[in-house]
């Protein structure tokens, strides 16, 4: 039988680099918010700071000792085995920290916090169902406390020191690379890493570490700046504001908002792959800025996430913040000056920025199969019924479901797609799609059928992939086997209209008019973190009555279980499990972030706060995800000041 695709080695390379980036990044960006913290600390009361205290100041040194390495820790650690992981990977994280001895063990932490989670992952797996009924709370709290004395004593003696040599032979090399004059080197691998999408792997991987180290000892460091800087970006969309032709220039000033004040600098990757001669204008700004920030000793005192010029000023030293424009300025020159000379006259249009974008997201999708990055979609045998699970059941796996059931029924595939929660994922499914850190669970209620795991639900590129194993699969069948195989689809597909007409789930429940109300549609809020952007859909929810207050939590909740972020710039927050028992009515809320707001998975324009109750809200979810799927759709309501847009485009009017 034939595979999907099976990509290039150097795509297959990317790729894993690209997933090991994205590692990096989750342990460290949920964390961004103690680093911001620990550098205005910094900033404000250190003696060189604006507002000296010996007080404060003293508790300067052991945040960045202690407590930033034991939040990187314990987030590895909880990637791996939930809570259970990130307890052990704190406890093992101790014994590195303090081996180490005055060595910073960011490094460290990156190391010791997945592995101590991995571990007790196993452990746990090869006690599954051998510990006897009431000893289980015993037997799972002692585990972890031997387990996590006996790596903190291995992090002391082994890990700690070898970590520590190792960073300290990295600084030095560094050093003598600053030393030399050559950093600005360093830009030409990070300005076209960061359009491969190896940005996360650069900065929280290598810059991050080395920064927070330098900042403790100078008060600033100039790593932050590198990949951050966004002047070369900023070159290269004032050109195409200015020098460009068609429709494509009337695109550029957005971009530039977008990019230079909301720091989404994805935004503008796009625009250097419709030139790929562009990515010598991103190089030479970044080389520029680079020099220049070493000319004015820039740099500062924490990392800014995300690359806004808000971001840079924020966290730059005092008396440093002309430093950090000087760069920034530098880049932006070197890049549009070269940029106009590659785009004057150039004429481009809409159509041409639309397959850049597409290029764009192939270049950040690492989504495969459960197997792993760079494998190819493999289904065996006959399949019937596609599954694709969440874990309430009733938003983003909706939502893809929606997506999927469109390519397979323009395919012509007589396969029934459905959604559910994970714990109700039904004993037939052939196939089940779920989230990447759902996929065990799934695996546990349903282990005889594929699974697939994916990053987000809406537009992803498996999806054509499996849609064309799919193809492939069917076609081995018997006629008799299609034929009545069919007939069941057919059927199918007529209840799937019916209880489109309907509310799916609800039997004979109507859709009400005020799910979603004009009232209830926020435009032009300012960026914040996700955690604010959640807390602010369940309070409106709440304040129109749909909600409990006690939803709210329940919000935050299931964002930590998986992102709700789905793709194409939307995320769709909701509670789960027992939250059911907050909502009152079915309600839906639409704020828009035109700077984004970033989730663990993407950067989110439209945050759609959902409260389902009896499953009336499931045509509207329908609804939405059918106008997602066209990315310069969202990009419009994205930056829309007319509340009836959003309005007109996701509502459902009763029939």
């Amino acid at each position: 039988m034939s595979s999907v695709s099976t990509p290039a080695k150097s795509g297959g390379a990317r790729q894993g680099v690209q997933k090991f980036g994205r590692f990096l990044s989750a342990m460290v960006m949920p964390n961004i918010g103690a680093f911001i913290a620990w550098g205005l600390l910094t900033a404000l009361f250190i003696p060189a700071g604006y507002f000296p205290n010996e007080n404060i100041n003293s508790m300067i040194g052991p945040m960045i000792q202690y407590l930033l390495p034991l939040l990187i820790a314990y987030s590895g650690g909880k990637m791996m085995a939930d809570h259970r992981g990130g307890v052990i990977a704190a406890i093992a994280t101790m014994g590195v920290i303090v081996g180490a001895g005055d060595v910073k063990m960011f490094i460290g932490a990156m190391i010791m916090g997945p592995l101590a989670g991995w571990l007790i992952k196993q452990f746990d797996r090869f006690m599954e169902g051998k510990i006897p009924a009431g000893f289980e709370m015993l037997i799972n709290n002692f585990s972890l406390g031997i387990f996590g004395a006996i790596l903190a004593i291995g992090g002391y003696y082994g890990i700690g020191p070898l970590v520590g040599a190792f960073t300290n032979i990295l600084e030095s090399g560094v050093q003598t690379i600053v030393n030399w004059g050559i950093l600005p080197l360093v830009s030409i691998f990070v300005e076209p890493g960061k359009i491969l999408f190896l940005n996360n792997a650069i900065n929280h991987g290598i810059f991050t570490p080395l920064g927070l180290e330098e900042s403790q000892r100078l008060g600033k460091s100039v790593f932050f700046l590198i990949e951050s800087n966004p002047g070369p970006g900023l070159g290269v969309l004032l050109a195409y504001w200015v020098f460009a032709k068609g429709s494509i220039k009337s695109s550029a000033p957005g971009a530039v908002i977008i990019h230079f004040l909301g720091g989404i600098h994805e935004i503008y990757f796009p625009y250097v792959l419709m030139r790929p001669i562009l990515i010598l204008s991103v190089i030479l700004g970044g080389m520029a800025g680079v020099f220049t920030f070493g000319l004015f000793d820039a740099g500062l005192v924490s990392a800014a996430a995300p690359g806004s010029i808000f971001a840079l000023m924020a966290v730059a030293p005092k008396g440093g913040h002309l430093a950090v424009l000087a760069g920034v300025a530098a880049a932006t020159i070197v890049s549009f000056l070269l940029s106009a000379i590659f785009l004057r006259n150039y004429k481009a249009d809409d159509e041409d920025l639309a397959k850049a974008r597409e290029a764009s997201k192939s270049m950040k999708s690492t989504n495969s199969a459960t197997a792993g990055a760079g494998t190819t979609v493999r289904v065996n045998g006959k399949v019937e019924k596609i599954v694709f699970a969440c874990d309430a059941g009733m938003g983003s796996s909706a939502m893809g479901a929606t997506s999927f059931r469109k390519k397979v029924k323009a395919a012509g595939l007589p396969i029934n797609v459905t959604n559910t929660a994970i714990e109700n994922i039904p004993g037939d499914a052939d196939i089940v799609v779920t989230q990447q850190n759902l996929t065990d669970r799934a695996k546990a209620k349903a282990p005889n059928a594929h699974h697939v795991s994916i990053d987000n639900f809406i537009n992803n590129p498996v999806y054509d992939d499996l849609i064309e194993e799919l193809k492939a699969s069917q076609a081995g069948g018997s006629p008799a086997e299609r034929n009545t195989t069919a007939t069941t689809a057919d059927a199918q597909w007529d209840i799937d209209n019916a209880l489109d007409k309907a509310a799916p789930g609800a039997g004979s429940a109507v859709v009400h008019s005020d799910i979603l109300r004009k009232e209830n549609i926020r435009l032009g809020l300012p960026s914040v973190s996700k955690e604010e952007a959640i807390r602010e859909a369940g309070r409106l929810l709440s304040a129109s009555g749909y909600v409990k207050p006690g939803y709210v939590d329940a919000m935050i909740e299931r964002e930590g279980v998986a992102s709700t972020y789905i793709g194409n710039g939307v995320a769709i927050p909701h509670g789960v499990g027992t939250a059911k028992n907050e909502i009152d009515n079915s309600g839906i809320v639409v704020l828009q972030y035109p700077n984004g707001v970033e989730f663990e998975a993407g950067t989110a324009y439209l945050v759609i706060g959902i409260a389902g109750a009896r499953g009336e809200h499931l045509k509207i979810l329908t609804k939405i995800a059918e106008a997602i799927e066209d990315e310069s759709t969202v990009h419009r309501l994205a930056q829309t000041k007319d509340v009836n847009d959003i309005y007109n485009t996701l509502s459902v009017q009763p029939e």
